[in-house]
């Protein structure tokens, strides 16, 4: 038994968010405070994500993983047990910390989990930037000096960016989303993040939040200077536009277009023999597998598991969506 998959959003409070889920995307926050972070398909301990809709209408990510791994991933490997990736929507009302995530060849001695990830810029303020890599020419010793004198942030290269652009943020780089910025974010599971400055920011509980210097200082990748934003690249015909966005061991990111035609514009069945999610960005989008259909509005991300025959996507008026989906050169 598989069918297209949908899922309870689990909204996080965070001290640097907004309420733009809300009105962006109709997601319930059920709490006073900032929301930062939607995690829409989340098997971590820290939030498990809640199946909404066909028969296994209940059940958890959790449950699904561990009674249908295979018809869930097929072939496509989950070292942990837990599903292979972590699926969110980000709302920074104000700048992130700089941060820095571990490598995996460091991420086990240090305790944790290695952490690559690809953001897509949903919604930006006028003059919104990313932070990501060192401005060329920054040496280890003149972002530890930075660090002392409180001025690391000069150290970060900045891009300005606007709706529909993209950044691929590997593990070792470090980065940082700035304030009035809505971001889909794709990311290995892991919630692994080591702090190098946060703006002086001072807590809920009155003091400075706290900073993970060494570890940061132990996983940054210093010869990586001024990333550039993704350039897309035109993907094989799939029965509807799609660029290649990431192409990565750990998943293949596109963007894709999905035009109206005369009532139905249906696209033809593709085969699946590995996991894929649809996240809708903009319109409407109905994904049909297997006798059951899923139907999307803008912020909501489909899984379609291994095991489907075929799927069938469907618009009234006209979609855009990112396809994440398994890669062939996983090493």
């Amino acid at each position: 038994m598989s069918y297209p998959l949908l899922f309870e959003a689990i909204v996080k409070e965070r001290l640097w968010g907004g309420r733009l889920l809300e009105r962006l995307y109709g997601k319930i926050i059920p709490f006073p405070g900032p929301a930062g972070e939607s995690w829409e398909i989340s098997d971590r301990p820290e939030g498990v994500s809640t199946i909404r809709n066909g028969p296994w209408q209940g059940q958890s990510l959790r449950w699904a993983m561990q009674h249908y791994s295979k018809e869930l991933l097929g072939g496509f490997p989950s070292q942990s047990g837990r599903f292979p990736w972590l699926m969110k929507i980000l709302d920074a009302k104000e700048n992130l910390s700089l941060q820095v995530h571990p490598p995996a060849g460091l991420a086990l001695r240090m305790g944790g989990e290695p952490k690559t990830e690809m953001w897509w810029v949903a919604r930006a303020d006028p003059g919104a930037l990313l932070y990501a890599g060192l401005k060329t020419g920054t040496t280890r010793q003149d972002f530890i000096d930075r660090i002392h004198d409180g001025s690391v942030e000069q150290c970060f290269h900045q891009l300005p960016v606007c709706a529909g652009d993209a950044l691929f943020v590997p593990s070792g780089r470090v980065h940082a989303l700035g304030k009035g910025l809505v971001i889909f974010e794709i990311q290995q599971n892991s919630d692994t993040t080591y702090r190098v400055f946060d703006w002086q920011r001072i807590g809920p509980n009155g003091k400075p939040r706290e900073l993970h210097v060494e570890p940061s200082l132990a996983c940054i990748n210093f010869d990586d200077f001024e990333p550039s934003l993704i350039s897309p690249r035109r993907s094989p015909d799939r029965g509807f536009e799609c660029q290649t966005l990431v192409c990565d061991p750990l998943f293949r990111i596109s963007i894709c277009d999905v035009e109206p035609g005369d009532g139905l514009a249906r696209a033809r069945p593709i085969a699946l023999d590995k996991p894929s999610i649809a996240a809708l960005v903009e319109g409407d989008l109905i994904i049909e597998g297997d006798g059951e259909k899923a139907s999307l509005f803008p912020g909501d991300f489909c899984l379609l598991p291994a095991s489907l025959s075929q799927a069938r996507w469907e618009t009234q008026g006209g979609a855009r969506f990112l396809l994440i989906e398994a890669s062939d050169n996983q090493t």
